[in-house]
């Protein structure tokens, strides 16, 4: 039986139906037919893949070693194929954060985090899920981003 842990850190095998998804967003997201896609096109294409516009550390980070005009198909394929390996890892905390946000809206708020405890722990104090909400959004604006909410799981994942 697999831990939480344990479960988060397999890896998923790139199949042929993944390449050809690769594929033809990558078509779809060449627009101009260039060959390549600029980091633009790079950030559509990853909302397209995976269901979130990438901040802009990470489109840094994805177009770090390709050409400089841009990003082509042959490197596109492994680079997605590496990160949906990733996102795979971290499927488990997607859904947790997803069942969170009953809004789908993103982020998470106070009122999201209330909801769930209440369900999961109904006799927790309201004093308690305010602490771990103040915990969890780390820049004490309001909103609890899915980066910040993975960075606060795969802790207590690591620690356990």
């Amino acid at each position: 039986m697999f831990s939480t842990f344990s479960f988060c850190q397999r890896e998923r095998n790139i199949t042929d139906m993944d390449t050809k998804r690769f594929e033809e967003v990558f078509q779809l997201c060449d627009v101009d037919k260039k060959g390549y896609l600029s980091r633009e096109d790079m950030k559509l294409a990853v909302v397209m893949l995976f269901g979130y516009k990438p901040s802009k550390s990470e489109t840094i980070h994805l177009m770090a070693n390709c050409t400089s005009t841009g990003v082509p198909l042959e490197q596109f394929v492994p680079l997605m194929g590496k990160k949906l390996s990733v996102e795979y890892r971290n499927e488990k905390t997607r859904r947790i954060f997803n069942a969170f946000d009953a809004q789908c809206r993103g982020f998470l708020k106070l009122e999201d985090f209330k909801r769930a405890f209440n369900l999961v722990a109904p006799r927790l104090p309201e004093r308690t899920v305010l602490e771990a909400f103040r915990h969890v959004d780390k820049d004490a604006d309001g909103f609890v981003s899915f980066k910040d909410f993975e960075n606060v799981i795969s802790y207590g994942q690591a620690n356990s």
